[in-house]
C-alpha cells in the first residue's frame, strides 16, 4: 500500500491517473452509445483512419494529435456522408476510409526522415506519457459529452434505439448523427495515448459488454460502463507499472479478465 501511495507523489503518475479518469468517462459514455447503435466497426474505421493524420504530422513536423484529430473527424464525416448521401454501403464506406488512413499513415511515416520514436506510443498507447495539454483536451471533451447527454438525453436515446421513429417524430436525426460521429472521432483520438490505435476499440466496447451483464437500461449503462472502464484502466495502470509491461496492453487485458470473471459469476448467481 505504501508503494501505491508513493506513486502518487510522482507528477507523471498523477497525470496518468487523471487520464484514466477522463478516458473512463468519455469512453464509457460514447462506448455505450456505440454499442447500443451497433456501430462498433464505424469506430474501428475512424480509429485506423486517424493513423493517416499521425503520419502526416510526423512528416510535416507538427503535433501528431492534431493530425489524428483532423483525419478522424474527416473520416467520421466521410463515412456518414458516403453512407447517407452517396448511398454507398456502410461496410464499404468504413473499409474505404480505414484503408485510406492506414495507407497514408504508412506512406508518410516511411517518407519522414530519421526514426520516429513516439510512433509506438500512438499505436499501442502509453498512459504514463500523457501531457498536461492532452489532459486539458480530455477534460474539455468530457465536459462537452456530459453536457450534451444531460441536455439531449431523450433525443439521443430515441435515435440510438429507433432512428426511424425519431425521424418520424420530427427530430433532427441527421444533425445528431453528424454531431455524435464527430464526438466518437474526438473520443477515439484523444484517448489514443491511453491504449493506442490498435486497442482503443476495446476500451469502447469491453466495459459496455461488462455493464450489459447487469443492466439493459441505457442511463444505467452509461454510468456502469464508465465505472468498469475506470476500474479496468486504473488496475491495468498499476499492473503495468509493477510488472513493467506496456500500459495499453495491461489495461485491455485487465478489462477482459474483469469481464470474464463477472460473466462466470453471473452464470452461477
Amino acid at each position: 500500500m505504501s508503494a501505491i501511495i508513493e506513486l502518487f507523489s510522482y507528477d507523471f503518475f498523477q497525470k496518468a491517473f487523471l487520464a484514466a479518469v477522463f478516458a473512463s468517462i468519455s469512453c464509457g459514455i460514447i462506448g455505450a452509445y456505440i454499442v447500443s447503435r451497433r456501430i462498433v466497426f464505424i469506430s474501428g474505421g475512424i480509429t485506423h483512419a486517424s493513423f493517416g493524420g499521425i503520419g502526416l504530422a510526423f512528416f510535416l513536423g507538427f503535433n501528431p494529435l492534431l493530425g489524428a484529430v483532423l483525419f478522424a473527424v474527416l473520416s467520421a464525416l466521410g463515412i456518414q456522408f458516403f453512407t447517407k448521401v452517396a448511398e454507398i454501403r456502410e461496410d464499404s464506406s468504413i473499409a474505404i476510409w480505414w484503408s485510406l488512413g492506414m495507407a497514408l499513415g504508412i506512406i508518410f511515416v516511411f517518407l519522414t526522415p530519421g526514426y520516429t520514436p513516439n510512433l509506438m506510443s500512438y499505436l499501442f498507447g502509453n498512459i504514463l506519457t500523457v501531457t498536461s495539454s492532452e489532459l486539458w483536451w480530455m477534460l474539455a471533451l468530457n465536459i462537452v459529452i456530459i453536457s450534451l447527454v444531460v441536455l439531449f438525453f431523450s433525443k439521443i436515446l430515441y435515435i440510438a434505439f429507433d432512428e426511424e421513429f425519431a425521424r418520424a417524430a420530427g427530430l433532427p436525426v441527421a444533425l445528431f448523427n453528424y454531431l455524435t460521429i464527430t464526438l466518437i472521432a474526438l473520443t477515439v483520438v484523444l484517448n489514443i495515448r491511453v491504449v493506442g490505435i490498435i486497442l482503443i476499440l476495446s476500451l469502447l466496447t469491453i466495459p459496455q459488454a461488462t455493464a450489459n451483464l447487469y443492466t439493459k437500461v441505457f442511463k444505467r449503462l452509461l454510468v456502469l460502463s464508465s465505472v468498469f472502464a475506470f476500474i479496468g484502466t486504473i488496475s491495468g495502470l498499476f499492473f503495468s507499472y509493477f510488472l513493467d509491461i506496456p500500459s495499453g496492453a495491461a489495461i485491455i487485458f485487465t478489462l477482459v479478465i474483469i469481464f470474464a470473471v463477472l460473466r462466470v459469476v453471473k452464470s452461477f448467481v
